[in-house]
């Protein structure tokens, strides 16, 4: 088991001894507008319950089921949304890249990039992720062994990053169905890296809804609420004023009104295992 550290994340240390880092946002970026109205919501969200909140929205989803679903506004346009995101709040922001070549520019405006689960083995996308000095936040694959994201993360070293984020986001069973298996959490934290939980993803059924992913929102809390039990530093919601209108993920979202009680409940539970181990 490797010394644990904290990564940078922009103004924010995520880590051992540090606030719970709070990820959060819509699946897409559909308007400029409704991703200041979320953002405004989790910058009061944030005073409030004392946790760091980092603002995601991604700017393309390139893993959509069918090719006629909406992906969102592109990289231009999409980075433009979040840097005007990031200058007003002052929330650090963080997206999705898909390709090695999107990473400089992704890294101009954000303070952590996220690699997408299937793309955590692909070398070319670590190393331009870490080439751009930014935080990098790795989805574990539905289809890999905890332990052996210690490959994605001797990469992002060897790549020159230090600020490496491990999320755990569900497993495949069977073709449609995603479990969490919780021993993987101390295990990527005995990396020496941060990890993180990404509550909404992990209630996704691929594909149940034929040219869409469904999932059951129901089950965000109860399995964020284990997490924070078992031990992670940052949690990870996507949320919406009005889930079942979004075009992309609305099946797993939280409610924005409903997530600062969840993420309440969630606390109380990382802050009792915290002073149970410095009992």
């Amino acid at each position: 088991m490797n010394p644990r550290l904290p990564a940078h994340v922009g103004r924010y240390r995520c880590g051992p001894d540090q606030p719970l880092l709070v990820i959060a946002g819509p699946c897409v970026i559909e308007s400029s507008d409704l991703c200041m109205r979320i953002a405004d919501a989790l910058l009061r969200m944030a005073s409030r319950l004392h946790v760091q909140v980092v603002f995601k929205a991604s700017y393309d989803k390139a893993n959509r089921t069918s090719a006629s679903s909406f992906r969102g506004p592109g990289i231009d346009e999409g980075l433009a949304v979040l840097e005007r995101v990031r200058d007003a709040t002052g929330l650090p922001v963080t997206t999705d890249v898909h390709l090695p070549e999107q990473a400089v520019a992704a890294g101009e405006v954000c303070d952590m990039l996220q690699i997408p689960a299937f793309l955590c083995r692909q070398t070319d996308i670590l190393l331009a992720a870490a080439a751009t000095g930014r935080a990098v936040n790795v989805k574990k694959g539905q289809f890999v062994a905890p332990g052996d994201m210690r490959h994605a993360v001797a990469k992002l070293l060897a790549g020159g990053c230090h600020d490496i984020l491990l999320c755990e986001r569900g497993t495949f069973f069977g073709y449609g169905r995603l479990v969490n298996d919780f021993t993987g959490l101390p295990v990527m934290r005995g990396l020496g890296v941060p990890v993180i939980f990404d509550a909404t993803h992990s209630v996704q059924r691929p594909a149940s809804r034929g040219e869409t992913t469904g999932g059951d929102r129901a089950f965000v809390e109860p399995l964020a609420r284990a997490a924070a039990a078992v031990g992670i530093d940052g949690v990870f919601f996507e949320t919406h004023p009005d889930p079942d209108a979004s075009p992309s993920d609305g099946p797993n979202m939280v409610p924005l009104d409903r997530l600062e009680g969840v993420l309440e409940r969630v606390l109380r539970i990382h802050e009792a295992r915290l002073a149970g181990e410095r009992a």
